[in-house]
């Protein structure tokens, strides 16, 4: 493909609801500009962009996909994107990398959660909108019902550009309302008299938002001036991309109908790279500098996608935003702060790769193995280092701890966990401390599914999940006071350490303290170490459940020693067993992590939401609007009663609430809550045993 001038690309991704035909559309697009010989399918995995093992296996997609192609002079960057939810980091890497999106909506199922969620995520990124109600051609499609449900969640602005010719399995083209011609088969020709009307009154309502977009315009349409068809779609795009129109198209991916004119729609009314807003990038001093998109200006490139691949190495999806990379040179990563060879750079479609010698401004292209690049880092030039805004990712929802299912995983986990992370970065990996877990963590059970499938077979490590486990602590509620005397004699010198403890409870999170208050040389100095480590060793296991102490003060204040049997190690096992005994004396408790919850829910589903959270031993902190028809809830709530809560949330409101968790604080267990996890926890030592 060769190279075209920002002013004639067009970089579109994209995005909609799960199973909303995004996939086939995008292949009927490559097809029918001639990119690929010929028209895959999604049930058959012969899709250009659903091309990784698992998107096959499961029919959907998984990752987002370039596709580049040519119609009429112009170049076309297509980014296909999943419409799952749990994939959404996917969409956000897609969107730093387009200047417009197409939303799909099905004809049949109309506006869904994921539509919302599309739509809510191209206005916080300020793209430009087009809609396309799709698969017109299935069973209950109707395209005017489907386009009152988009008006009434979007407003008025959305207007239709193209209107369908028949109904559902009877679909045979499209009336372009401009040029007021019926594209069916392969050719043009009148639209249908019965249309005539409705199409009239469409077309007015589209001359009426371009006329709205400048004053000699409005006046010129006021004054029943017919408006030339050159005025009309510079106004429309200027209403596109100033957001006051959002124009509705019709198709059917899968039988390639109303295609071209999409292809059209794209060229003729979607804005260049010169003409969105200036991305501002940082400099080191902190100053801000604006990319107008220009091939001559300073090199700003962002990787907003990174695949990890155990036999070609990491490849890296790039978007400059100025200037001109070329291949075989050297960059800075401002990120880093670290040079960057770039080697052969590539024009991407699908898994395919085609080499080019340059990707200039406005263009997407990639680089196989860079050193130290990662998503969301800016490449630019070391003499003129600039930072452009990093990616926003979601936060990750769902977590589950991960064993290795053999001793050779165990060698290669960690470094493959690395590198599915590395490829994306809505994923999450820490180590509790705590509980001694690798605990990943992604946006839904599927998410992490498919990370696990993954890591299986790029890096062959067989990984086993369960839920993390709670990292509840043990802590004293009452001062009390303990002694031990260890006395061992043996052939030779003996063993002796006798320490008096007292054991003091302190108030949440602070943590343990030690102290001495020995007088008389009871116990000697150089011994009350060794009192220390005792005590310090014996934490990590308490009396309950065998969880960690916390939040206790222990203070050495008498003992005795012997002159010839005692040692710091008789001391050590003196104070450790001192120390069990006086926590069991001063009525322990056990403690559990609580979570500040934030839950953004549909208003209908308020009720449900609160009566389950009333379930999970939850404390309602209050409640308040969030936006249009929806409700935000805040509350406290143990960690226990949360670990599935995505899943839970999603089942009880299909997908259309959001929730947010961090920790607040711990909290003393109830306990009835209490007896279980002692139960289990006894259980789980006999099985052990």
């Amino acid at each position: 493909m060769s190279d075209y001038p920002p002013a004639k690309t067009r970089n579109l991704a994209l995005i909609g609801h799960g199973g909303t035909g995004k996939t086939s559309l995008a292949d009927a697009l490559l097809f029918t500009a001639g990119a690929v010989s010929r028209l895959g399918r999604v049930d058959e995995g012969t899709t250009a962009s659903d091309y990784e093992p698992e998107e096959v296996r499961h029919h959907i997609s998984l990752n987002l996909s370039l596709l580049p192609c040519s119609w009429q002079g112009h170049k076309l960057n297509l980014i296909d994107t999943p419409g799952y939810a749990d994939f959404a980091g996917e969409v956000k890497s897609a969107l730093r990398a387009a200047d417009a999106v197409l939303i799909v909506v099905d004809a049949a199922a109309g506006v869904q959660v994921g539509t919302d969620q599309a739509w809510a995520y191209a206005d916080e990124e300020g793209l430009p909108k087009l809609a396309l109600i799709n698969r017109l051609d299935r069973e209950n499609a109707d395209f005017f019902r489907t386009l009152e449900q988009i008006q009434e969640r979007f407003g008025p602005r959305c207007l239709p550009l193209h209107l369908p010719i028949g109904t559902q399995q009877a679909f045979q083209g499209v009336v372009e309302l401009l040029a007021m011609q019926a594209q069916q088969g392969d050719g043009t020709g009148p639209i249908p008299e019965e249309m005539a009307a409705t199409a009239a009154t469409y077309r007015e309502k589209l001359i009426e938002a371009a006329a709205e977009t400048e004053d000699e315009l409005t006046m010129k349409y006021l004054e029943g001036e017919a408006l030339t068809e050159t005025e009309v779609m510079e106004g429309l795009r200027s209403a596109l991309r100033q957001g006051k129109l959002v124009p509705v198209l019709c198709a059917s991916g899968l039988k390639s109908i109303g295609v071209p004119l999409l292809l059209d729609a794209m060229v003729k009314l979607l804005p260049s790279p010169l003409e969105r807003p200036p991305v501002v990038a940082r400099t080191p001093q902190g100053g801000e500098v604006p990319l107008a998109g220009e091939p001559q200006g300073p090199l700003a490139a962002l990787a907003f996608k990174t695949t990890a691949d155990p036999f070609v190495g990491r490849l890296t999806y790039l978007r400059v935003l100025s200037g001109t990379l070329s291949s075989n040179s050297q960059v800075f990563n401002a990120n880093r702060e670290r040079q960057e060879r770039i080697g052969q750079l590539f024009l991407v479609r699908g898994k395919s790769q085609e080499p080019v010698h340059q990707v200039a401004a406005g263009d997407i292209g990639g680089v196989a193995k860079l050193a130290e690049t990662q998503t969301g880092d800016t490449l630019t030039a070391a003499e003129r280092p600039l930072l452009l805004p990093g990616i926003a990712f979601p936060q990750p929802t769902f977590s589950l701890a991960v064993h290795p299912k053999s001793k050779a995983d165990l060698e290669k986990m960690g470094s493959a966990l690395a590198r599915i992370v590395e490829e994306d970065p809505s994923l999450k990996l820490v180590r509790e401390h705590d509980t001694a877990e690798m605990v990943l963590s992604g946006l839904g059970d599927v998410h992490l599914e498919v990370a696990i499938e993954r890591i299986r077979r790029k890096f062959g490590v067989e990984l086993e999940t369960s839920l993390p486990k709670i990292p509840y602590k043990e802590t004293i509620t009452t001062t009390t006071t303990a002694e031990y005397k260890h006395k061992k004699q043996t052939g030779g010198h003996g063993q002796y350490g006798h320490v008096f403890l007292r054991l003091e409870p302190l108030p949440k999170g602070s943590g343990f303290q030690f102290a001495e208050e020995v007088v008389g040389g009871a116990v000697p100095k150089n011994y009350i170490p060794g009192v220390e480590k005792g005590v310090v060793e014996a934490l990590p296991e308490g009396v309950l459940a065998r969880y960690p102490l916390a939040d206790l003060k222990v203070i050495l204040y008498d003992g005795s020693y012997h002159p010839v049997d005692s040692s710091e190690m008789a001391f050590k096992i003196a104070a450790s067993h001192a120390l069990r005994k006086g926590v069991s004396q001063a009525r322990p408790v056990l403690q559990e992590p609580v979570m500040d919850l934030r839950v953004v829910v549909p208003e209908a589903n308020t009720g449900d939401i609160m009566g389950d959270l009333n379930g999970k031993r939850a404390r309602i902190l209050g409640m308040g609007p969030a936006g249009k028809g929806y409700t935000e809830i805040t509350a406290q709530v143990p960690l226990a009663e949360i670990q599935r809560y995505a899943l839970d949330l999603r089942s009880l409101t299909q997908g259309r609430a959001t929730f947010t968790a961090a920790f607040s604080h711990y909290e003393e267990v109830p306990q009835h809550v209490t007896q279980k996890i002692v139960e289990e926890a006894q259980r789980e030592a006999k099985e052990r045993a």
